[in-house]
């Protein structure tokens, strides 16, 4: 069977790595995009009070050069091993002094002596939030380094610190971050790559031990050293749309096709090659007319449909889909109020502010087609401009009153079209995904209604745990199941330890509707596998490594945000060791511990909710 999704890393390679200091870096995204002019350079920069690099309105610019701000005492708590090396440094470099300096925002790697080297920058965006338009946001306490590149696999990330002090882009806020938010995105953004679902990435925990931070209270303050290979998102072109900026969405679409992604020529063909059916809306585009920026955006819309269907697969709901949330590049963006499932349900949603449900687990398909709408109105002209996109009357002057309406037609049905795109890739990668965590080689038309939704309807009526269902499936043999009286009784194994729950359900009731589907997957499983115990074994090796024993649920992250606030800092290893393997059965830790957050979730901890303060 094979592999689910591809991941963002080094695909298995292990390199020696390098010195922090030997390791390749470069400065792509502010070489190529315009910075604010009250800090045009990093020296304006460097040579200003920090107090004056706060809060103000940003216009023409897609960053702000800016320091964080000097911490004293900081504590490394942390490190992802894999990001280590995904990175391309070299194991025992997070010991070095050096390294934990850079990570805690004391160390740039801009000489203020020579005034030469990279000078770091927060990013300018704006966003829809809740539906409504939030007008300018930003990296309100976030800002980013340097870009490195792997020296084996040549992969350029953008290293960025969160939690490191106010940038123009802060608004009201403090530009600081709390110990147990920072503690909740490292853990997911590390567990999240190892499920192979595109995400940014989390390299280091820092506390930052003289520093209160007021939330709801005074909490402990953390930086988050993080990393993508681009942090732009569809917010990126809202604030230049908002702002009637032509021609800086013109350039920042050019820098995204040939610095961020894999060129004009290679979406094009891309395009070119899709296997998806085209609409009756592309076939009335004539092709002459749909240019470099159409396929750009297709590419950015597939992207996006292929993370959600992993999301949905995988029981992961972020919580705040707003458009500054919503990455280009299609990667799980900034963590907030994100949880996984515990019992399947589809109404669940982690933010307790999401009264209407907006950004709920079953509402995230929806959710982010109409982001990508809103991406789609940016870059609408561009698309709509057809073959006269370089044309210089268009650049120059923008769209005259008489090609409006050709342009604004052609534009709706492109973006129209895209949205089959996205439907058909979503639908395409959901349905293969969750046929491997059923343990099918095969996908018959009829699987989708009567295995994939009825398992869901199933998990839903009876209140079962996601997880746990399709991990203990992985470990049924086809024999054990060959005959009515033996399905009934073995569907006691995915039930909750106090038994059948689920409004209207008794004992008998729940046991002969898990029964009935475990006859239509016995016989599906059959089809595909045989019936013979070593097909059983290579079946069940098959699910095991797409249906994982370990996920970070709400209440383990509880847990581990107590323990680590208390003192305790070998949890953290112990979790982050979980979270990168979380297929295997052990991690030669502590076992009870282990099997403690890998079984059973206490009745209270199940769909926890949380806010938005971070």
């Amino acid at each position: 069977m094979a592999a689910h999704i591809s991941t963002n890393g080094t695909n298995g390679v292990h390199a020696e790595g390098v010195s922090l200091k030997d390791l390749p870096k470069s400065n792509v995204f502010t070489s190529n995009l315009p910075a604010d002019e009250r800090f045009s350079t990093p020296i304006k920069s460097y040579e200003a009070p920090r107090k004056e690099l706060g809060p103000r309105m940003v216009k023409g610019a897609v960053y702000t050069y800016v320091r964080p701000e000097e911490v004293k005492d900081p504590e490394l708590l942390a490190v992802s091993h894999q990001a280590m090396r995904d990175i391309g440094l070299r194991e025992g470099e997070e010991k070095r002094e050096e390294f934990k300096q850079l990570v805690a925002g004391n160390k740039m790697m801009w000489d203020p002596e020579t005034k030469t080297g990279i000078y770091p920058w927060a990013q300018c965006y704006g966003g829809w939030q809740f539906g409504t338009w939030a007008g300018q946001l930003g990296d309100g306490r976030a800002i980013s380094l340097f870009e490195s590149v792997n020296p084996t696999t040549k992969t350029r990330y953008e290293i960025q610190l969160k939690g490191t002090g106010k940038t123009p882009y802060s608004r009201f806020a403090d530009g600081k971050a709390v110990l147990r938010s920072s503690i909740r995105e490292f853990v997911v953004s590390e567990a999240l790559n190892a499920l192979r679902i595109p995400t940014t990435r989390a390299l280091s925990l820092t506390l930052t031990p003289h520093a209160q931070v007021r939330r709801e209270r005074l909490e402990p303050g953390a930086i988050v050293c993080r990393f993508a290979q681009t942090w732009l998102r569809i917010g990126t072109f809202d604030i230049l749309r908002a702002r009637g900026d032509r021609a800086l969405i013109r350039q920042l679409a050019t820098y995204l096709a040939e610095y961020v992604l894999s060129g004009w020529d290679s979406l094009a063909s891309s395009y070119a090659s899709s296997s998806l059916p085209p609409s009756s809306n592309t076939s009335s585009v004539p092709e002459s007319e749909v240019n470099r920026f159409t396929h750009l955006y297709t590419h950015i819309v597939r992207a996006n449909a292929l993370t959600v269907a992993a999301w949905q697969t995988y029981g992961f709901t972020n919580g705040v889909l707003n458009t500054d949330n919503t990455s280009l590049q299609g990667l799980s963006l900034d963590f907030g109020p994100f949880a996984f499932l515990d019992n399947f349900d589809p109404n669940y949603t982690p933010n307790h502010d999401d009264h209407m449900l907006r950004y709920a687990y079953r509402s995230q398909p929806s959710i982010i087609w109409w982001n990508l709408v809103r991406l789609g109105e940016s870059l609408g002209e561009l698309i709509g401009a057809g073959s006269k996109v370089d044309e210089a009357e268009f650049i120059e002057k923008g769209v005259t009153e008489s090609f409006a309406p050709e342009l604004i037609e052609r534009a709706e049905k492109l973006i129209d079209a895209t949205g089959e795109t996205y439907k058909s890739a979503f639908l395409t990668e959901y349905k293969r995904l969750m046929t491997l965590r059923l343990g099918l080689k095969s996908q018959k038309p009829s699987d989708f209604d009567s295995l994939i939704s009825e398992a869901l309807d199933t998990m839903e009526a009876l209140e079962l745990d996601f997880h746990h269902f399709f991990r203990r499936l992985s470990s049924i043999r086809v024999s054990e199941i060959d005959t009515p009286e033996k399905r009934l009784e073995l569907g006691l194994r995915f039930f909750h330890a106090e038994g059948v729950t689920g409004l209207g359900n008794s004992t008998e009731s729940a046991k002969e509707r898990l029964a009935k589907w475990l006859s239509l997957w016995h016989d599906r499983v059959k089809e595909d596998w045989g019936e013979s115990e070593e097909a059983d074994k290579e079946r069940e090796k098959a699910m095991k490594i797409v249906n994982p024993k370990f996920v970070p649920r709400g209440w383990v992250l509880d847990d581990i945000i107590e323990r680590v606030t208390n003192g305790e800092r070998e949890v953290l290893e112990r979790v982050m060791r979980m979270g990168e393997r979380p297929f295997e059965e052990s991690w030669d830790g502590d076992r009870e511990e282990e099997e403690r957050w890998c079984g059973e979730v206490p009745r209270l901890g199940r769909m926890q909710m949380c806010s938005c303060s971070s």
